[in-house]
């Protein structure tokens, strides 16, 4: 009776709309945020961008992860071997790791007691208040199950790629369990980036009985293994996940993971309605920042302006995304292969990168004066792309009569304060530039053809390694089959990119993308503006929030309290 009346009363805190701050009261540690971009699905293997990734990793594990420092620890995984030629990954489970408890498994058992069934051997772990809800360990099937879905074309899974490497056919993908705590991948090919990618949300362990209990409803009643469990959403309004008493994780003291109770999640489409909120208190925590609040709460360098200092804490962090604008090479360019790179370094070296993020984003971010691999992965370098050198790039105009070319240059509405920064400084060395703003996905549309010559790009790393961003650039990827959106082709880059793949030796490889990202700098395919900060705004009462290069909400570690 008590544990009814308990999950009532923080239903009906979680769900109460406006007043003061009620969990302090209640004496309930209660993480609250926005998401104005809304959520409409808590399958994970749907997660494609932030919104769902944040949600799912609040309710699901993977084999793998990547803590703050983005190294790779284990998870439902403890250990894990990696074959001589690359090939064969094996995976050893943890024993202890539970599914929430939910009434899906209660009707499984039912079903059966009925009659056989091909997941008999699972061992159910059933609660004494509550006989309708159970539980139980994860296996290595469950990790076939779930990979399987993840592969499974008529479920559409945007994350299908992740498993491009995996050996199979059209019926079958290599993933095997050899026993119950032991897993096996195969690949096609050596691909090293391959165990990074596991740590992905689309690779999340999934119970078989959820998802034929549930059927489509799945996604808005998700199980998992994960710190939290779900607990209730009204779609567009509140999403509440609960504390899962049988979390597996402890931290170094061996207390229980995670600290809090709670977590709730708003959906207040207006950023600016949303941003008066939490200054008011009543959400914990806010990822980025607004053009229309910016000055508000920064400097011109990018500080937490004073007023605000006793109230919030700024947390920033690089960004694994690199912002760049993109030109498509046209092997029949009138202007010949010589000229139109002469043109496109000019462009780089025009660039007053420093002016261009004190002005316009308030210092967040840093430079692009190096290549497209982002600061913080191996193979970055700060030397081998374009500083701020206008009579250089004035000569090249000259040199190569280039003066008065036009540049026709697409972006987005979010991005035209940039696009027109960009504008006057390609006018200065005698260049014409003309700006069109255009709906993004008649971008995504006119550029996956070849019909944009200059246009905004940017990538957000799925995984942490610079493969992730230099894949962009080979000949097998030209649009509109693949990323390559400037058909840019060099064989020596190629040949560089397929060596970097069969090397596991993660300071040999960083080199290689060293080579390969210096060399694509120097034809200039791309204008790389800046590498992208992670701000986190949190409030004075939230500890343990950290940060990381992805921009992942981890809130295993966090308490709240004055």
């Amino acid at each position: 009776m008590r544990k009814i009346i308990g999950i009532l009363s923080l239903f009906v805190l979680l769900v109460a709309g406006c007043g003061q701050r009620q969990d302090d009261e209640e004496g309930l540690s209660i993480f609250k945020y926005n998401e104005s971009a809304g959520i409409l699905t808590l399958d994970p293997i749907y997660a494609k961008d932030l919104p769902h990734i944040w949600a799912c990793n609040q309710l699901f594990n993977s084999l793998v992860a990547y803590d703050d420092q983005m190294n790779l620890v284990p998870m439902v995984a403890k250990s894990w071997d990696i074959s001589e030629d690359g090939l064969i990954y094996t995976f050893h489970l943890r024993n202890d790791v539970q599914f929430h408890e939910d009434t899906c498994f209660y009707q499984s058992a039912l079903r059966q007691a009925q009659g056989p069934s091909q997941h008999e051997s699972v061992k159910v772990v059933e609660p004494v208040e509550t006989p309708t809800l159970r539980s139980r360990f994860v296996t290595a099937e469950d990790f076939v199950y779930s990979f399987n879905r993840v592969v499974d074309k008529q479920l559409n899974s945007p994350g299908l790629w992740i498993f491009s490497s995996v050996k199979h056919d059209d019926d079958h993908y290599a993933f095997t369990a050899l026993d119950d705590t032991t897993l096996q991948i195969e690949l096609s090919k050596p691909f090293p980036p391959f165990l990074g990618i596991l740590s992905m949300t689309y690779a999340s362990v999934v119970p078989h009985e959820a998802v034929e209990y549930y059927g489509n409803d799945f996604r808005s009643h998700p199980v998992g293994t994960g710190p939290f469990k779900f607990q209730y959403w009204k779609e567009n309004v509140k999403l509440v996940f609960r504390k899962n008493p049988n979390y597996f994780e402890h931290d170094e003291a061996g207390e229980k993971l995670p600290y809090i109770d709670a977590v709730s999640i708003s959906f207040l489409i207006d950023k600016q309605v949303a941003f008066l909120e939490f200054i008011k208190g009543k959400f914990d925590f806010m990822s980025g920042i607004d053009a229309r609040y910016k000055d508000e709460l920064l400097t011109y360098d990018g500080q937490l302006r004073q007023k605000y200092e006793d109230k919030i804490n700024l947390i920033t962090e690089p960004y694994l995304n690199t912002e760049y604008f993109s030109f498509f090479i046209d092997p029949n360019d009138s202007l010949g292969p010589d000229r139109s790179r002469a043109l496109r370094q000019a462009v780089s070296l025009c660039i007053d990168r420093e002016k261009m993020l004190r002005y316009l984003r308030n210092g967040i971010g840093e430079p692009g004066t190096g290549g497209i691999i982002p600061a913080g992965l191996p193979g970055h370098s700060n030397t081998i792309g374009y500083g701020y050198d206008l009579k250089r790039a004035q000569r090249l105009v000259a040199e190569n009569h280039l003066e008065g070319y036009l540049l026709q240059l697409s972006t987005v509405a979010d991005y035209a304060d940039i696009g027109k920064f960009v504008q006057s400084q390609v006018e200065q060395i005698g260049l014409q530039c003309k700006m069109e703003v255009m709906p993004p996905a008649t971008m995504r549309s006119m550029r996956s053809n070849g019909s944009l010559s200059f246009f905004r790009s940017s990538w957000v790393a799925d995984y942490p390694d610079a493969e992730n961003y230099l894949s962009l650039f080979t000949t097998l990827n030209f649009s509109p089959a693949g990323p390559n959106y400037t058909h840019y082709t060099n064989p020596k880059y190629d040949k560089l990119y397929d060596k970097a793949l069969l090397c596991n030796d993660l300071q040999e490889r960083a080199h290689y993308y060293t080579e390969m990202d210096s060399l694509m700098m120097r034809d200039a395919p791309v204008v790389v503006l800046f590498y992208d900060e992670v701000l986190r705004f949190v409030n004075e009462r939230v500890h343990g929030l950290g940060s990381n290069p992805t921009n992942l909400l981890d809130l295993r570690r966090v308490r709240i309290g004055w």
